[in-house]
């Protein structure tokens, strides 16, 4: 499978609430569109720590993390952000890479926004059965 590339509508989900209760104007909410690789492998959401800056996100928590060739490393995690892809939005946290590494969209994303990916096509979409809202599994 080649490499599978989407864009990223990303939001600062305090400046939101914010927003709505009135206290910033809508041009204060801090945003920013990147484009990021699809990982199949991945699970959470990494951005790159300028990214994360630009966000203004707090950062919350430590994880380790697995990466490709097996080695692990220590990462924090910012929270919390509403993210959008193919217009499903979603508020979640990110773990923070590097400066300016790649940015890396994980199962929980795909999953929660019940998106499938397109290997042919190298691109992801909305399920055809759930064309207008993601449709979860409770079982």
């Amino acid at each position: 499978m080649g490499e599978i590339r989407t864009e990223l509508n990303l939001e600062n989900d305090g400046d939101l609430f914010l927003h709505r209760l009135g206290k910033i104007e809508a041009e204060a909410i801090r945003r920013l569109t990147i484009d990021a690789m699809v990982g199949t492998d991945a699970v959470m959401l990494l951005l790159p720590q300028d990214a994360v800056e630009v966000l203004g996100l707090e950062r919350v928590d430590r994880v380790i993390v697995t990466l490709a060739n097996e080695q692990k490393i220590e990462l924090e995690v910012a929270a919390t952000l509403s993210v959008t892809i193919c217009d499903r939005t979603m508020k979640t946290d990110c773990l923070v890479g590097p400066p300016r590494c790649e940015p890396l969209v994980g199962q929980i994303l795909l999953e929660r926004l019940d998106l499938l990916i397109d290997p042919v096509r190298r691109r992801i979409s909305p399920r055809p059965e759930s064309p207008y809202l993601p449709s979860l599994k409770l079982k």
